[in-house]
């Protein structure tokens, strides 16, 4: 009778340990290529999203579609990103063309502005799209930084994305290393969790 219960014990501890392991796995798993958490680490994305605030991303949707305009995407920028380093030269009154050739090993967060083909300016701190300006009702506008007057246009090139922070005077974006490429977005945003008081949809 105690050989059948230290068994039915060993039985018992075994399934637990199975059950943790497959959990953690299914967990891993679903961070690594379905859903995954990421930490806003500035205020280039005020007022959306504040420094700390969590959000969810889908990575999933980006291999069957492309972005939309006003998605708040998750992606690597181009190499050089964090030293303002353009792919190619261009005018001081332009935004930056097109990247450098290579990835940055760092996540950013931005709103995708401009899809490929668009003709796209910066006034004010304001896009516009094909010469019309576009409806932002989510930006922090600034007229008076110093890449928020762009007027020279520049055509947004196959398969890449123009990406730029809600918070225009704070955020450091495509008008200033490029157009990003599709293949390094990693998802879309599309929930908040944390702090409690702004959970909700993107």
């Amino acid at each position: 009778m105690a050989q059948s219960k230290q068994k039915s014990g060993a039985g018992s501890l075994i399934e637990l340990v199975t059950i943790v392991v497959v959990a953690l796995g299914l967990a891993l798993a679903i961070q690594a290529f379905v859903v995954k958490p990421y930490r806003i680490p500035s205020a280039s994305m005020v007022p959306t999203l504040r420094v700390h605030q969590r959000v969810l991303v889908d990575r999933i949707t980006m291999h069957f579609s492309d972005p939309g305009r006003g998605d708040i995407v998750v992606f690597k920028p181009p190499l050089g990103a964090d030293s303002d380093q353009c792919g190619v030269s261009h005018p001081p009154d332009q935004a930056c063309p097109a990247p450098t050739s290579q990835k940055s090993s760092s996540n950013f967060i931005k709103r995708v502005v401009g899809l490929p083909g668009d003709h796209l300016k910066v006034i004010r701190g304001r896009v516009w799209i094909n010469g019309k300006q576009l409806k932002e009702p989510y930006i922090r506008p600034d007229p008076s930084c110093e890449i928020c007057e762009l007027p020279r246009e520049i055509t947004v090139p196959p398969d890449h994305f123009f990406m730029m922070g809600d918070n225009r005077g704070e955020s450091d974006d495509s008008r200033t290393w490029g157009p990003v490429p599709k293949k390094w977005i990693i998802g879309k945003a599309f929930f908040t969790y944390w702090p409690p008081k702004r959970i909700g949809t993107l």
